[in-house]
């Protein structure tokens, strides 16, 4: 399995992204310029200029016309996936952290930063179909709990928001209300920040990572535990194949602590977990920084992971994947 290795970001990744049919592949970093990469063989087709800060997160359309990107600017931008042109601008008064259509792509949740006086906070906005009638107002906004929310996400049919950050807690809001329907269990849940958090292919359950170095399967409309996956180092990005029961892990230490250890051997792996028995079944290395970003084809046959170290790596499975026994 040799990694295709897509150089174009100056700075870490901070997040992948695979359109719906899996042939093209989003990277944002924290250099102001979100990619877009052909999935198959790692060409850059195009950037997304426009941001004056760190772009923390993207979504893509199901359609894959439109694409949503997150920024430290303060702003979340919707572009034109062929074009490269912008839509539309939500300001804000803090960074954005995380955006996601929902199910549709005529609404989209934002988390917003907790920054000066402002408390983190999630957004529901109306993305309209013409852009010209597209407005800045939010359908409902939910001050958030103490802390920054890293993630949310649409629940099933659109009808709860699940979000989870740094008070390690995960949290299911009414989308319609803003009401909170249901917390996470306090004592089988993550004890540090929780840093990624991503849905199974048919939103039954969803797996998140933590800096209290496990990733933890849960159902998510009880929010019951399902699996915890132990590993050695913080883990930053998460993800599920759609294809087999694996996990995907990927981290790495804090920065400050990176020029204690030696680099030179690409030591920073993707670790792939069998879903059901938790075990450890194998190791993707090469990255030379911490690994900041996962994602898996939506056809399960390849995977990318992006770093600290500003490259993209673009794995697509040798045949012997497919018939790992344990």
């Amino acid at each position: 399995m040799r990694p295709i290795l897509m150089k174009g970001h100056e700075r870490p990744l901070t997040f992948l992204k695979y359109n719906r049919d899996g042939d093209l592949l989003f990277s944002c970093a924290k250099d102001h310029t979100p990619t877009v990469w052909f999935a198959d063989n790692g060409e850059r087709l195009g950037t997304y200029r426009g941001h004056n800060g760190a772009v923390w997160t993207c979504d893509v359309s199901r359609d894959s016309m439109r694409l949503l990107t997150g920024s430290a600017d303060q702003t979340v931008k919707l572009w034109n996936v062929q074009t490269g042109t912008q839509l539309y601008t939500f300001n804000f008064g803090s960074p954005a952290r995380s955006v996601e259509f929902a199910i549709g792509d005529k609404l989209a949740v934002i988390t917003t930063d907790p920054f000066m006086d402002l408390t983190s906070a999630i957004h529901v906005k109306r993305i309209a179909k013409d852009q010209t009638e597209q407005t800045e107002e939010s359908l409902l906004v939910i001050k958030g709990p103490q802390g920054r929310i890293n993630r949310a996400v649409w629940g099933p049919l659109n009808r709860t928001i699940i979000s989870a950050g740094e008070d390690a807690v995960i949290r299911i809001w009414d989308s319609e209300t803003g009401k909170l329907l249901r917390e996470s269990d306090k004592e089988s849940g993550h004890k540090k920040t929780i840093t990624s958090l991503t849905k199974a292919a048919d939103g039954s359950h969803l797996l998140t990572g933590s800096l209290d170095k496990s990733a933890k399967l849960w159902d998510t409309r009880t929010l019951t535990l399902i699996k915890t996956y132990g590993t050695e180092r913080p883990v930053n990005a998460v993800a599920m194949s759609p294809l087999l029961d694996h996990v995907v892990l990927g981290g790495g230490q804090d920065a400050s602590a990176v020029t204690t250890t030696d680099h030179r051997a690409g030591k920073f792996e993707a670790k792939f977990y069998d879903k059901i028995l938790q075990e450890e079944i194998g190791g993707v290395k090469g990255h030379f920084g911490p690994i900041n970003a996962l994602a898996f084809n939506p056809d399960g046959k390849s995977f990318s992971s992006g770093g600290e170290d500003g490259y993209v790596r673009l794995h697509h499975f040798d045949p012997d994947y497919f018939n790992i026994k344990i």
